[in-house]
């Protein structure tokens, strides 16, 4: 076990709070990642010098729902001209999915404040808090009695003497109580032989506190102090008024059930684990979300260079159109020919308007995602993506085992698994502490003092009054009945043992059972998911071999289709073919045009899915994580296949 963090508070020395160094590692894996700009939620508000910051409610960042600067000053000239590295930085600024995601983070931080606390951690979404953890109803902290016993007139004792039982108490941050009272009563009575006067009226003052604190051993102890002053219109009392008080301290220490660290440290672990996790889960949305971008921007610019092709094809169209029209007014062609070129001018026109409307469509889908929110300028600013759908290279195809090595160890959705894994462990190990019989070791020490204004009559002589003559009254109060307390005049010293043994057992049982079963149930996700990455993996695998080889076959076809149209046209520019022919070969370079665009985007995709599969999202497009959780660019993403990207990196 290694010392991770101290927990303590004045009159509790240092709790050590240890955690596993599986632990450790994954608080490191995140540290290395870098969340350290954010303020730490897990910490609370430093109280020293500061006493009312406990008290008041905590600032957190303010949110942003305007686009950021980046935006619009890519915008010119009505353009909105953006690179890989634009629409990724874009994304981190913008997204709202992001942003929303963003705030796991540090939900997560106080979850880990609040179990610190000795409070139950809430989780959130893609964390698990198993139920296991929960004792005697679920939803509870690490104590089902944080007030009671050790605290009360009688200090937790329940009477004055005889069975003595203190009860364990508070949580891990320290509980001071205060409580005053004033109370008169007048009470009619229906005998003059114990007071003296048919009725009588009390006047009570009563002030009381107590500091109560429970230890990561589960330990747990109380000191109070409780003053009772009252005064009475009886006749006869030894004290009038009298002042009353006691000061109790006490402990408890279980030892079978809750004892030892990892009982009572069971929500800091598992929220610590969450912690770890949020990362993950942050990392998650994140890969999404760039993969999301990616892909819109790859098919944003495949629908441009869809209208370039079409635009290129429309004006084939009606140069060839033109030419029959002025052979048709000369004689030198049929009508029917220029009835062909004319509908290639119609096809093409149609095409074009496709081709137009597909790039609308994305260009909105794509602005939804760059933006916080489509203001009247991003609106009408048109985009324009300038880089090129990317070449297929030999390196773009890594070794399969290497491939899976890297995926097992850098797939967050595994990391979150894994992290399940050991919270659904620690239930296990509690839910198996909570099979033993509950046995406690309790003790206490009290002392009392009693003391007031004393009348002295021949059959009483007040204590500490000396020698005086009778009727005399002796004043005393509040501090003769401290000194008594300090001197032990009236102790009491209790030491016990309780023992509480369910027979059958049968809910610890159940609890422990369902702990393993969900244990296992976990495992088996585990795997689940390690075998999914594995097939996504060797699905991206085969699209990218796939889609190198259809983008060379694309390219050969539209090389291919481009010399059948010059032949058919130097054909036709001997009379040996019709401009029928010339269109149709116009066509199949068209559809090979659009073929072969439509591979290489297919292809860029398949590469976003490789990265994906692989969970390196961030570091192949050379990507901060730190700049994604803060939401502002410190450096700029730098993708292999963007102008001035890295080479080699895929």
């Amino acid at each position: 076990m290694k010392v991770k963090k101290c927990l303590g508070g004045a009159f509790a020395g240092i709790i050590l709070i240890c955690v596993t160094p599986g632990l450790l590692r994954a608080q490191a894996s995140q540290d290395s990642q870098g969340n350290a700009f954010l303020k730490d939620y897990s910490k609370g508000p430093k109280w020293f010098g500061n006493f009312t910051a406990p008290y008041r409610q905590q600032p957190i960042p303010p949110i942003s729902l305007e686009n950021s600067p980046r935006l619009k000053d890519l915008i010119r000239d009505g353009k909105l001209q953006i690179s890989m590295a634009d629409a990724l930085a874009l994304a981190i600024e913008n997204n709202l999915d992001i942003a929303v995601e963003r705030q796991v983070v540090p939900m997560s931080q106080t979850d880990v404040l609040r179990a610190s606390a000795g409070s139950a951690a809430r989780g959130f979404s893609g964390a698990t808090i198993p139920l296991g953890l929960s004792a005697g109803a679920l939803g509870t902290g690490v104590n089902t009695a944080v007030t009671g016993g050790g605290v009360g007139n009688a200090g937790g004792i329940s009477g004055g003497g005889g069975a003595v039982n203190v009860a364990p108490v508070g949580t891990f941050d320290p509980t001071i109580n205060f409580n005053f009272s004033w109370d008169r009563t007048s009470s009619p009575l229906n005998s003059l032989v114990v007071a003296g006067v048919p009725s009588v009226t009390t006047y009570s003052t009563s002030l009381s506190g107590s500091y109560t604190q429970l230890l990561a051993s589960g330990t747990s102890y109380f000191v109070s102090l409780n003053g009772l002053r009252s005064s009475s219109t009886q006749q006869s009392l030894l004290f009038n008024p009298d002042v009353a008080s006691r000061m109790s301290v006490g402990f408890n220490q279980p030892l079978l059930s809750g004892f030892g660290l990892k009982s009572n440290l069971r929500f800091v672990l598992v929220a610590k684990n969450n912690e770890n996790v949020s990362g993950a889960i942050f990392r998650t949305q994140l890969q999404a979300i760039m993969q999301q971008v990616e892909n819109a921007y790859w098919d944003m610019a495949q629908f441009q260079e869809n209208v370039k092709v079409a635009q290129d094809s429309l004006a084939a169209a009606q140069r060839l159109y033109e030419n029959s029209k002025r052979q048709a007014e000369v004689g030198a062609l049929a009508p029917l020919d220029v009835v062909s070129a004319q509908s290639a001018v119609a096809a093409s026109e149609r095409d074009l308007v496709v081709a137009q409307t597909n790039f609308q469509i994305q260009e909105i889908a794509l602005k939804n995602l760059l933006s916080k929110r489509i203001d009247p300028e991003l609106e009408s600013a048109e985009i324009a993506t300038t880089d090129p759908l990317p070449e297929p290279r030999d390196t773009d195809i890594p070794a399969l085992q290497d491939v899976l090595t890297e995926a097992f160890r850098s797939r967050p959705d595994l990391q979150v698994a894994q992290m399940n894994l050991l919270n659904e462990q620690i239930s296990t190990q509690f839910t198996a502490s909570n099979l033993l019989p509950t046995g406690d070791v309790f003790g206490q020490y009290a002392a009392s003092g009693l003391q007031g204004n004393c009348l002295v009559t021949a059959r009483i002589t007040c204590n500490q009054a000396g020698v005086v003559a009778p009727g005399t009254v002796v004043p005393a109060g509040a501090g003769g009945s401290l000194t008594q307390v300090i001197e032990a005049k009236f102790p009491e010293e209790s030491l016990g043992f309780s023992l509480a043994v369910p027979i059958k057992n049968r809910s610890a049982q159940a609890d422990n059972l369902r702990a393993q079963f969900e244990a296992q149930q976990t495992q088996v996700n585990l795997q689940a998911l390690r075998n999914q990455a594995e097939l996504a993996i060797r699905q991206a695998m085969i699209s990218l071999v796939q889609g190198k080889a259809q983008i060379e076959a694309a390219q050969e076809a539209v090389v291919l289709a481009q010399q059948s149209l010059d032949a058919e046209q130097k054909k036709l520019g001997v009379g040996a073919s019709t401009f029928y022919n010339v269109v149709l070969r116009q066509r199949d370079v068209t559809t090979a045009q659009y073929a072969e665009i439509q591979a290489a985007d297919a292809y860029a995709k398949a590469l976003v899915a490789m990265d994906q599969a692989r969970g390196t999202m961030l570091e192949r497009n050379g990507m901060s994580f730190n700049d994604a959780l803060s939401g502002m660019i410190t450096k700029m993403p730098a993708p292999p296949f963007s102008k001035g990207g890295i080479p080699g990196v895929r």
